[in-house]
């Protein structure tokens, strides 16, 4: 067990200006996020006379598209200051929803989401977790949870919001909409809060850098590294299908159109409180020891919706989608620094966020396929729970075998 230098609140009084930031580019990063694009999915469907198949794979082209870019672009993070590169990206994103709006054919439609999804999901995300990991040591996991409540905060404010304004507006407004308020609110909050990067304290800085100190090169010959990206796989691959297909969704069950969008309210509240709970546990323990529990709710929640019909289960799914969500944010963004250091944190980094890009990426279309084929989305959330399963099985001894490795390369003989 390791010692906490303070207290929670007074970790929230000295470190606020950089934890706002952190949920800034977090939020900010929702409107490239599936649960925000497929809002529109009906209207951009009839737009551009799409199937459920045709939008799935166009979707599914656009986010491995962004996937492979952000091997690349992902390393930057470890040389250009957060400021600038927020900046940018909210820069980037505002001109994503601006061409989504304007989009008159499926080329323009497959830019604009692949412009979302690079900044959006991919690089806000990538920033913002990789400065925490950086910036804090003994308070990592705490950082990290706080971070990604910005991710809650969108989930729970924005469908709604959208639902609500589609009634009054054609969903290309909407969408500019979103575009001038990344440009009037969020840019020049963002250089307001992010201006002064966190300086480590000697302490953190020392043990920060203590151990092995991978490169991704080496991070990539790393058999674990694969195992755990697989484990990172299901939350993003379930996530994004139940988003995208979330009309369809309705439809089969019988729902109204605010069930759906309702129920991110239940997410969003269950993935803020859990994730402040693992990220505290984290930094008691470490995302080791933390790592393979995110997969257990998340396998109830798609057996649950795939079994009952009711309105009530979505909101239980949501439920177990929040409580896998707040503990694998916490993990994911503190794991990798624990095991392979911070020095190339953004360049590691870069190969896991663009591998959950591009499990979001086949979500879509492999489901959106199946649909067309006559396999039904409920089946089919029978079967991501026998991979939450599966995967949760395997991730238990891998746990055992980081914290081995972490005592081997921590004890004194191992110093040379």
């Amino acid at each position: 067990m390791r010692d906490l230098p303070q207290t929670f609140s007074a970790f929230l009084r000295q470190n606020l200006t950089w934890l706002a930031g952190g949920i800034l580019l977090t939020f900010c990063s929702s409107v490239g996020q599936t649960f925000f694009i497929s809002l529109f999915a009906g209207e951009i469907r009839s737009d551009f006379e799409l199937s459920h198949g045709e939008f799935g794979f166009l979707y599914m082209l656009a986010t491995l598209g962004s996937a492979i870019t952000l091997i690349w672009l992902g390393k930057i993070v470890d040389h250009v200051d957060v400021a600038r590169l927020a900046k940018f990206w909210i820069l980037a994103i505002a001109g994503a929803a601006i061409l989504m709006s304007i989009a008159q054919n499926w080329l323009f439609l497959l830019i604009a989401i692949y412009l979302l999804r690079l900044f959006g999901q991919g690089m806000l995300t990538h920033t913002a977790l990789v400065a925490m990991g950086r910036w804090f040591h003994a308070e990592r996991g705490r950082a990290v949870a706080i971070t990604t409540t910005g991710h809650q905060l969108g989930e729970g404010l924005l469908p709604i919001l959208m639902v609500s304004l589609l009634v009054l507006v054609n969903w290309r407004i909407a969408w500019l909409l979103a575009a001038i308020g990344l440009l009037l609110l969020a840019l020049p909050l963002s250089q307001k809060l992010l201006a002064v990067p966190r300086t480590p304290s000697s302490t953190e800085r020392e043990q920060s850098t203590q151990g092995r100190q991978w490169t991704r090169a080496e991070a990539l010959k790393d058999v674990p590294f694969w195992i755990v990206c697989t484990g990172v796989l299901a939350p993003a691959f379930i996530g994004t299908s139940v988003f995208f297909h979330q009309v369809h969704l309705a439809q089969i069950k019988l729902w109204g159109p605010t069930v759906v969008a309702s129920s991110f309210v239940v997410m969003s509240f269950t993935s803020v409180g859990v994730g402040l709970l693992a990220g505290n546990l984290i930094d008691r323990f470490s995302a080791r020891v933390m790592l393979p529990f995110f997969l257990c709710p998340l396998g109830i929640g798609c057996a649950s919706l795939g079994y009952f019909d009711a309105p009530w289960s979505m909101q239980v799914f949501m439920f177990f989608l929040g409580t896998s969500y707040g503990i694998s944010s916490a993990v994911f963004g503190s794991i990798w620094p624990e095991i392979y250091g911070t020095r190339h944190l953004g360049s590691i980094r870069a190969i896991v966020s663009a591998a959950m890009v591009f499990a979001s990426a086949l979500g879509p279309g492999i489901t959106g396929t199946f649909i067309d084929r006559g396999f039904g989305f409920e089946q089919q959330l029978y079967l991501m729970s026998a991979y939450c399963l599966v995967m949760m099985l395997v991730l238990f001894p891998l746990s055992r075998v980081l914290a081995y490795r972490a005592q081997l390369t921590t004890s004194p003989s191992s110093v040379g």
